[in-house]
């Protein structure tokens, strides 16, 4: 039922808006156009919040369009692209169904869908990005060397030599 409530594409030229326009010029012109922008979606879709924030470690990520479909029973995140769909964009859709998922979604909610609205879409690089979304992916941190092992202190030069030398060696 969720691939027959979004449709591809959206036609938003009740916006007038040029070729040269913003991610937040689109963003204003819809929420602007509600009511337009609305039956362009479909029946169902009731308008939740625009830069819909969400907390997560701490840190803030905002939403562009939040709604809630009222014959599906589950959120639908609308992010909004000025540019052709690039493969990181579904990364950063993907995590904010996780959280809104967890922060938002109640009990008798159904699974959030997410709509990534882009100028251009192309086939296969949406087809590869999307293939294997629930295939388990490790994320790990790294560390650079904070400061110089005990066993090296004071056996190698300063800054301040190093450019010294580079200096004479190059007249």
């Amino acid at each position: 039922m969720a691939n027959e409530l979004l449709k591809n594409p959206y036609h938003f030229d009740f916006l007038q808006l040029g070729e040269k326009v913003t991610e937040k010029d689109l963003e204003t012109a819809l929420t602007d156009q509600l009511v337009k922008f609305l039956l362009e979606l479909g029946a169902g879709f009731a308008y939740i919040n625009r830069q819909q924030l969400l907390v997560v470690d701490g840190e803030d990520f905002f939403i562009d369009l939040l709604f809630y479909h009222t014959r599906l029973h589950c959120y639908v995140i609308v992010e909004l692209k000025m540019d052709h769909f690039k493969p990181e964009y579904a990364g950063k859709l993907n995590f904010y169904l996780a959280a809104v998922d967890a922060q938002l979604k109640l009990s008798q909610d159904q699974p959030s869908i997410g709509l990534l609205l882009c100028k251009k879409a192309g086939k296969l690089i949406v087809e590869y990005s999307l293939k294997n979304i629930g295939t388990p992916i490790g994320v790990s941190e790294y560390k650079l060397t904070e400061s110089i092992p005990a066993k090296m202190k004071g056996k190698l030069p300063s800054i301040q030599q190093i450019e010294k030398g580079l200096k004479h060696k190059g007249k």
